[in-house]
């Protein structure tokens, strides 16, 4: 038996493309299908600005706060410059340290579901200025998923909400190097607690391969603070719309193949300071396959 107080709206956790990839669109009549893998780990949380350590040792073992997941993504050039994407997945979550016994406890479910149309306004290859980056829009919208919506930390917000997003990405300097940003703003219709997410950071081609680093914002501009005394931890209160934010820095690299345009990349994350969250260090695997469904004319 969980012993919290209150009833838990989780973390943050939409499956969303890293380092605006959705910056650029699939060619019309062209579908792109995704497989991702994500876990993390943390062994830490902040309660309100309070930094605590929540690790449990047991059987030689240390044991955190740990999400494994899968999702899959469609991409589809409905028009020239216009794309849609669906991102369906399903997610576990554990930890010992909010129970009062220190057993294991855990949610599973769907994820929060996304999907959206993007419009390319400018295509950099394509443009007639130098100055001009790949600029896209996205509106986008997110479905409660099925996981346990009353577990403390649950991955994932589980509210029905609408997210207008803008992504760029721009090349400059020597050869391969360049740019990207990305940010939304999240209206939770069903919890009230509106997020924005915001990364900007650089990349660096080289043939097939890009490497990216960068820096992710997440901020919650509403809700309350979760209560946690490390002396009870059972009795944490994690309040129904929680305010969190995070900020992280991400790390990864792909490689795309000459002939087929495979992709294959690596995605890392890690929170390095927060308020209402847990310390997350995400890593996980991606790989995009692009098929043209259409033999369609310029």
């Amino acid at each position: 038996m969980v012993g919290v107080v209150g009833v838990a709206q989780a973390s943050e956790n939409v499956p969303h493309a890293p380092f605006a990839q959705w910056a650029n669109v699939p060619a019309h009549g062209q579908l792109v299908a995704g497989l991702f893998y994500d876990e993390s780990e943390s062994y830490h949380i902040w309660a309100h600005n309070d930094y605590q350590d929540v690790t449990v040792h047991a059987n030689g073992e240390r044991y955190g706060i740990d999400i494994n997941q899968g999702y899959i993504t469609l991409q589809y050039g409905i028009a020239k410059r216009w794309a849609a994407d669906l991102a369906v997945g399903y997610t576990t979550l554990g930890w010992r340290k909010f129970s009062p016994d220190e057993h294991a406890q855990s949610t599973s479910g769907l994820m929060d579901t996304s999907f959206g149309v993007r419009y390319q306004i400018f295509d950099e290859a394509q443009a007639d200025s130098k100055w001009l980056p790949t600029l896209t829009v996205r509106a986008g919208a997110v479905l409660p998923g099925t996981y346990s919506q009353g577990f403390p930390f649950a991955p994932g917000v589980r509210s029905a909400a609408v997210e207008p997003e803008v992504l760029a990405r721009k090349h400059f300097g020597w050869t391969g190097l360049g740019a990207y940003g990305d940010a939304l703003f999240r209206w939770n219709r069903t919890t009230s607690n509106d997020q924005y997410l915001a990364s900007v950071g650089l990349f660096q081609q080289i043939k097939g391969w890009e490497l990216q680093v960068g820096y992710r914002r997440l901020g919650t501009t509403s809700g309350e603070d979760i209560g946690y005394d490390p002396a009870t931890p059972w009795t944490i209160d994690y309040p129904v719309a929680v305010r969190e934010n995070s900020d992280s820095v991400e790390a990864g690299f792909s490689y795309t193949t000459s002939k087929r345009h495979w992709q294959y990349g690596f995605y890392s994350r890690t929170v390095v300071d927060g308020g209402n969250s847990d310390g997350k260090f995400w890593f996980g695997g991606y790989v995009n396959i692009p098929f043209a469904i259409f033999n369609l004319r310029p």
